[in-house]
């Protein structure tokens, strides 16, 4: 019986750990749909516009607001909002397209050009792209500092929108 007992234990706690893996890697994530346009913010401009693409592979989830990543070319090269301080962050292996150390080597390199794709898409998160002269891209979603501070539970810096009320 004690035995049957360690091996019963053993299996919940082996198909616990495969469950929680899957649903990390896998499980929450939906592949977008093909587009042919993104919103990106134009240098001189607050308000992003539609940019024609090709080439779109994407994936986003609904269990957290910094897990959308996406790989495109633009159809033609324009003039883009600057971004400071992007940090691509990893999407996971089976999304090949997106290399965030690669990604993150050439921005640091100035091989390629990190802009703002849409400020504040949703509060406290910034979508950030990474756009190569050729016009390969990549984008992703980064908390800004109006969300580190939200988030953490610090009054948001100067210069913030007001943070979305704990009612809503």
């Amino acid at each position: 019986m004690g035995r049957f007992l360690v091996v019963l234990l053993l299996a919940s706690a082996a198909l616990g750990g495969v469950g929680m893996w899957y649903l990390q890697v896998y499980g929450y994530y939906d592949v977008l749909p093909e587009q042919d346009s993104i919103a990106l913010t134009r240098a001189g401009e607050d308000t992003p516009r539609d940019v024609a693409i090709s080439a779109f592979e994407g994936i986003d989830a609904n269990s957290s607001p910094i897990r959308f990543r996406a790989c495109f070319t633009l159809a033609e090269p324009g003039e883009f909002a600057p971004y400071d301080g992007a940090t691509p962050l990893n999407a996971p292996g089976w999304f090949d397209c997106f290399d965030a150390a690669a990604i993150g080597a050439a921005l640091e390199a100035g091989d390629a050009q990190a802009v703002t794709a849409h400020a504040n898409i949703t509060y406290g998160i910034d979508r950030v792209a990474a756009i190569f002269p050729d016009g390969r891209a990549y984008a992703w979603h980064q908390i800004n500092p109006c969300g580190e501070a939200h988030f953490d539970g610090d009054p948001v810096p100067p210069g913030c929108p007001p943070p979305p009320s704990s009612e809503e």
